[in-house]
């Protein structure tokens, strides 16, 4: 069990009253791929136009993104589309090249740590992505044992907690959910 609040706040009243602004929601995208009730499209159409829409609503490049907050079950399926999804998206040099697969953001999933809280897993990985904006703290992937990243869907895995290089301050956050119901948050410092 668990939970997570976001509070939203027009910028110009938070700075108002002198409220600490963690990040601020740049970019939200959606899908529904209605593939299967619990399976993503094998092809991972509905997580990649999900994420490439979050882009386009905020006027971002895949290059911005330094960090993405997976949805990332631990399910060998959906781990694999997701990433390949990432890597389609963000691959191929598109990104910051911070991350050991050059050009890729880095990636890890906070299931790990808090496991999966279904109903409450969306508000409380939004959560980790600002908090990791707002310290410039990498979350690790907990509990990973061996990854089995393909070769063509390379992305960088955050191993260990680290820190982020100073010049990124936009992260991604993704929730996929049962039906193919997707959306990802982008957030900057």
């Amino acid at each position: 069990e668990g939970a997570g609040v976001v509070v939203l706040e027009d910028v110009e009243h938070a700075r108002g009253r002198g409220a600490p602004i963690l990040a601020e929601i740049v970019g939200y995208g959606r899908s529904g791929d209605a593939f299967h009730m619990t399976q993503p499209h094998a092809q991972g159409e509905g997580a990649y136009q999900c994420m490439a829409r979050a882009l386009r609503d905020g006027g971002l490049d895949c290059g911005d993104v330094g960090y993405i907050n997976a949805h990332a079950t631990s399910t060998p399926l959906g781990d694999r589309i997701e990433q390949e999804a990432i890597a389609r998206l963000f691959g191929g040099g598109g990104g910051h090249g911070v991350g050991e697969a050059a050009g890729s953001p880095w990636v890890s999933s906070t299931k790990g740590s808090v496991g999966h809280l279904l109903g409450a897993a969306g508000a409380v990985e939004a959560v980790f992505t600002v908090l990791s904006l707002a310290s410039k703290a990498l979350p690790p992937n907990m509990n990973l044992g061996a990854a089995e990243p393909l070769e063509e869907a390379k992305v960088s895995l955050v191993s260990a907690q680290g820190m982020m290089p100073g010049d990124l301050s936009v992260a991604m956050s993704n929730s996929f959910g049962f039906g193919g119901t997707n959306s990802s948050l982008v957030f900057a410092k």
